[in-house]
């Protein structure tokens, strides 16, 4: 039995499919079972409420081969405690009660590196690495860089005005996965049960891009002008406090981007593993461009 929590975001979703199309015996943790298509409800074992409560993950860790955990985005946490650490810590002290074997996380890129510690949101999912790693279960973190699926936030502003906008540096040159991928990689942990031990595992894209290499890749699949256009600082910080996000996750989100601008993502080595398939124009033709044109 695979437990896979978030069964409806970006990445669970694909994670849940992913296993069905194996065969896989799953059940899911999930706050709206209604929100679960008909052909993922009619093939898994729903367990209601939330991974942060311990009564909840008791109950679906019970016979769990392996899990997969994510902590969704809470932009209204009073604090990163809240947001990572905290929110795992029932579920770390059930991954012993209840005899899980295996757990794979989605984390981040960072670990190690002198930026981390005031990185905020990755420092946070660090931090959450750490309490779920002292619970002593086997663990693989998978270590992120920003993913490609954020550009469709952005769908609008770049078919309508043919800009890309961010708080990066313009010309520094990044990994980047699809969500796709980070899936992929952990359905392969997730299945294979002859790993042990604790560690991680990057999913790094197949290459380092500028954000002026992405709107170049955008404005060949568009077929119309992108260009790239940084955010400073204190427009970014601005636009987020008028968000409507907490004050620890307006922080949280600014020191995390200062934290890749001074190379929070730049320390994992590439290398033929962690060099997932998915390249940023693929991705474009296959998910930007359907979305543009379904705007």
């Amino acid at each position: 039995m695979i437990v896979v929590t978030t069964p409806t975001g970006a990445i669970g979703s694909k994670v849940v499919r992913n296993l069905l199309d194996r065969d896989a015996k799953v059940r899911v943790i999930v706050r709206d079972p209604a929100k679960l298509s008909d052909s993922v409800r009619d093939r898994v074992e729903v367990v209601p409420g939330s991974h942060s409560d311990a009564d909840v993950v008791n109950t679906a860790f019970v016979g769990a081969d392996a899990v997969f955990w994510l902590a969704p985005p809470n932009f209204r946490a009073v604090s990163l405690d809240a947001a990572y650490s905290d929110f795992a810590r029932p579920a770390a002290a059930a991954f012993v009660s209840q005899g899980v074997g295996r757990v794979v996380g989605v984390s981040a890129l960072g670990r190690g590196t002198l930026v981390a510690g005031q990185a905020g949101f990755v420092t946070g999912a660090l931090a959450m690495d750490d309490v779920i790693a002292a619970s002593g279960v086997n663990f693989r973190s998978l270590a992120l860089p920003g993913f490609m699926d954020n550009v469709l936030r952005q769908v609008d502003e770049i078919m309508n005005e043919g800009v890309y906008r961010t708080p990066l540096r313009a010309d520094l040159k990044l990994p980047h996965c699809a969500t796709q991928d980070i899936a992929a990689a952990a359905t392969r942990l997730l299945l294979d049960d002859t790993w042990t031990g604790q560690g991680h595992v990057a999913v790094l894209g197949p290459e380092d891009l500028s954000s002026n290499d992405m709107a170049a890749i955008m404005s060949d699949v568009l077929g119309r002008p992108v260009r790239c256009e940084q955010t400073p600082p204190e427009a970014f910080l601005a636009g987020l406090q008028a968000s409507g996000m907490s004050e620890a996750t307006v922080r949280a989100y600014f020191d995390m981007m200062t934290a890749k601008n001074n190379g929070l993502d730049e320390a994992e080595p590439r290398t033929p593993e962690s060099s997932s398939p998915t390249s940023f124009r693929q991705w474009c033709e296959e998910v930007l461009k359907p979305a543009a044109a379904a705007r």
